[in-house]
């Protein structure tokens, strides 16, 4: 297969990275210029005067079974965001490279590619078609030097899945030029598998994976790139030398254990029940033009007057995310999926504003 490194920036394919300091514990450590004490209120388990350690083999072991991937093809990064960031500074160069993305979608890609200097490519979702990938387009629009092509699985905010069968096409017609970025940050509320599987069969494709939505990790930001592990070892070079907190590698470490894992899956499975029950509970309300079957732990819902649905739910103190500005998502919000008792609220507000209307 063709080795992805050689769509990285000329530059960076023999970078030598900074050599962080040893991570052994239970010596003397007298090689990192750490803090000797620690505060008394700190109850981690090495200590935050210490740095954490950059490559913790135990928890990439640990996720790399999560994940069904070798160790070597796992790459630690801070979010999903750190994953799109590193991919696009080290395969583009600013004025020169090109990134695609299928709008409407995850706003962070094109925020990466711009920072990095690197011209966006829109090739819109075909919403005729359900928010399907125009994969004709894709191919012929990336085939004029895009670097990246980056895909939502299932999309945020559309809610829908990309096909393998798409990626696996998109990932032939692009061989030797461009890498094919699938982001699955929602991918355990969804009924289909993984792509992580086509990865044995397609160097030129990376998976994003995230510690924050499913397993209840926002605040420790984690995320997973995986990918050819010679990519991974051009991608760690790029990161920081030590690229996660001691806190969020605990916290981690910690979800996988397995009663900790095992009532992850039973959330998610009771996420994905009330998403289908807050959409039969919002679609037959007058406020409502239509809700779009999601596999995600979020709805996108298409309203007769966003704005009154938005300010009904803020009356409520509940936020709901305002899409309708955005070109094919007019008049759309996003709702994310919570308990029984804040859908329940969601339901109560909607429906206050066809209240409303209908006397006034």
């Amino acid at each position: 297969m063709t080795d992805p490194v050689a769509l990285a920036r000329p530059d960076l394919r023999a970078f030598v990275p900074y050599d962080a300091a040893s991570p052994d514990r239970g010596v003397a450590r007298l090689h990192a210029n750490e803090s000797v004490w620690r505060h008394d209120w700190d109850d981690t388990r090495e200590g935050l005067n210490r740095y954490p350690d950059p490559r913790p083999a135990r928890l990439i072991a640990r996720l790399a079974r999560l994940y069904d991937v070798p160790a070597e093809e796992l790459l630690l990064t801070r979010g999903s965001d750190d994953g799109i960031d590193v991919l696009a500074r080290s395969l583009c160069r600013a004025g020169q490279d090109r990134v695609v993305i299928c709008p409407p979608t995850f706003g962070m890609y094109a925020v990466a590619a711009r920072l990095q200097g690197a011209a966006v490519d829109e090739v819109p979702l075909l919403a005729d078609a359900g928010y399907a990938v125009d994969q004709a387009r894709v191919l012929a629009i990336a085939a004029q030097g895009s670097k990246l092509v980056f895909l939502c699985s299932p999309n945020n905010p559309t809610g829908n899945t990309v096909p393998a069968g798409v990626v696996s096409t998109l990932c032939d017609g692009l061989a030797g030029q461009a890498l094919v970025v699938v982001d699955e940050a929602y991918g355990e509320f969804a009924g289909d598998g993984s792509l992580v599987l086509l990865r044995r069969s397609h160097a030129n494709l990376v998976v994003l994976r995230t510690l924050s939505k499913a397993y209840a990790l926002a605040g420790a930001r984690l995320g997973v790139l995986l990918a050819d592990a010679r990519l991974v070892r051009l991608l760690r070079a790029v990161l920081p030398p030590y690229p996660i907190s001691s806190l969020s590698l605990e916290a981690a470490e910690r979800l996988l254990q397995d009663d900790a894992l095992e009532r992850a899956n039973r959330e998610a499975a009771a996420t994905v029940a009330r998403r289908e029950a807050l959409a039969r509970a919002l679609g037959p309300l007058d406020a409502i033009e239509h809700v779009y079957p999601s596999e995600g732990n979020f709805l996108l819902v298409e309203c007769r007057d966003a704005g009154a649905v938005i300010a009904s739910c803020r009356r409520d103190d509940v936020l709901v995310r305002d899409f309708s500005a955005r070109h094919g998502l007019e008049s759309c919000v996003r709702i994310t999926v919570g308990d029984e008792e804040q859908n329940r609220r969601v339901v109560e507000a909607v429906g206050r504003v066809a209240a409303v209307s209908a006397n006034g």
